[in-house]
């Protein structure tokens, strides 16, 4: 079953994830900031499933809308403007480009958390926020492969993180379902887990590896 995605972000990820979806029929609509003709060259390689669109085009081209821009300017989409969508939220926080945000410094949300509060009509799962962007395409393996990398999937709606899960699997990774938006601290910048390739098994044991900031 391939369903139309929206995608806000045209930047490494977007790309990757508007490169792989495309590649197994999934049609994409993707915006950025610049507006859509910037956006030409990639929509000419990416064939008739992609066209570049406004961010409001993007956030209502289908059910599933990928967020993956800085984190620092989610509060710049208006809020309501994904009521209703599943939202994947890629996005880190990075100080020096975000800007200091007092909720994820003094660790009383995730930034999943953070995206799910000011996307209060959406369903956020957190998902391909720990992996590249070249080892997207790069590290993709059917399923069923041995050793195949694993990547994380969090959400508080089961449906949504099972719709994310399949498309997880289906682009090339083993989804590993880990809890709800509270949990996802775990697979967060500078986790053990955070960017290296990791099966399942190995997954796990970063996982439990993981220590909060402040206690660090």
């Amino acid at each position: 079953m391939t369903s139309t995605i929206g995608i806000i972000g045209s930047g490494n990820i977007g790309s990757a994830l508007a490169r792989a979806f495309t590649a197994f029929g999934h049609p994409v609509v993707i915006a950025n900031s610049r507006g859509p003709a910037s956006l030409a060259p990639l929509v000419a390689e990416l064939g008739d499933l992609a066209t570049a669109g406004t961010v409001e085009q993007a956030a209502q081209a289908g059910e599933l809308v990928v967020v993956t821009i800085p984190l620092g300017a989610v509060a710049s989409i208006p809020s309501q403007l994904l009521d209703g969508r599943i939202v994947i939220d890629t996005n880190n926080y990075y100080p020096a480009r975000d800007g200091q945000i007092a909720e994820l410094d003094d660790e009383s949300l995730t930034t999943a958390e953070y995206v799910a509060r000011h996307f209060a009509g959406a369903t956020i799962v957190k998902a391909f926020n720990h992996i590249p962007a070249r080892e997207i395409a790069g590290q993709a393996q059917p399923a069923g492969t041995p050793d195949r990398r694993a990547l994380m999937v969090y959400g508080e709606d089961a449906a949504a993180v099972e719709r994310v899960s399949a498309l997880v699997d289906q682009i090339g990774f083993d989804a590993v379902i880990g809890g709800g938006l509270a949990a996802s601290w775990r697979i967060q910048r500078d986790m053990p887990a955070y960017g290296p390739r990791f099966t399942v098994a190995e997954l796990a044991i970063k996982l439990s590896e993981a220590r909060r900031y402040r206690d660090q």
